[in-house]
């Protein structure tokens, strides 16, 4: 819960910042925000929202705006849950496990057994960064990042997954590759949004052998 004013902080002559509480449903905020009139684009992390606008014409009504969205209610609804296939044969699925103190097949287990939802959408076009991830398996970046990351990678870094949109270089851990899913479409767009429910499913291939 949002406790005192709404403080809107100036970042550059054409866009607003604000810091948000913890537990702020980012998927209503980002409606919210891009309803606004004035308002041309907005970003909403976890720990902050961003808008832009015509220097000219500042929007108006957007901290009550921001402070209505973030009131207690209902719970709505939640998004179907979008799940993700998974051959789980990464490079780094030994070394995790092994940090875990776990067998490659327990890593496995907990990787996809997990909840997860988006929480941000950076980096790359599409690439989703997902909240759920067992505390177990939270592993910091790999000290010497990969020059090419293969496309549709599944990696873990931190309290994150995801799955690389495109070949890149990338420093996450390398769990697997996602089968039968199209993290980015040019003329779609990115195929997951911010508060999106995912899970992850081993197939056929995997060392737990599939399903």
């Amino acid at each position: 819960m949002q406790k005192g004013p709404i403080e809107l902080e100036p970042f550059g002559d054409a866009a607003l910042r604000v810091r948000l509480p913890e537990g702020t449903d980012a998927r209503a905020l980002l409606r919210t925000l891009r309803a606004l009139r004035g308002v041309i684009d907005a970003v909403v992390t976890e720990r902050h929202a961003l808008v832009t606008f015509d220097p000219p014409h500042r929007p108006e009504g957007l901290a009550e705006a921001i402070a209505t969205s973030l009131a207690p209610r209902a719970p709505p609804a939640g998004p179907p849950v979008i799940e993700i296939p998974v051959r789980y044969d990464g490079e780094d699925l030994d070394e995790v496990a092994r940090a875990a103190g776990l067998a490659p097949e327990e890593a496995i287990a907990l990787h996809a057994g997990a909840d997860y939802t988006v929480a941000a959408i950076g980096f790359l076009p599409g690439f989703a960064y997902l909240r759920g991830l067992d505390p177990r398996l939270s592993v910091p970046r790999r000290s010497t990042p990969r020059a090419r990351v293969p496309a549709l990678s599944v990696a873990i870094a931190g309290p994150y997954s995801g799955v690389y949109p495109f070949a890149s270089p990338g420093g996450w851990h390398l769990l697997g590759t996602a089968v039968a899913f199209t993290p980015f479409d040019a003329s779609a767009g990115a195929r997951l949004a911010l508060g999106d429910r995912v899970r992850f499913s081993p197939v056929e291939g995997s060392r737990a052998g599939g399903r």
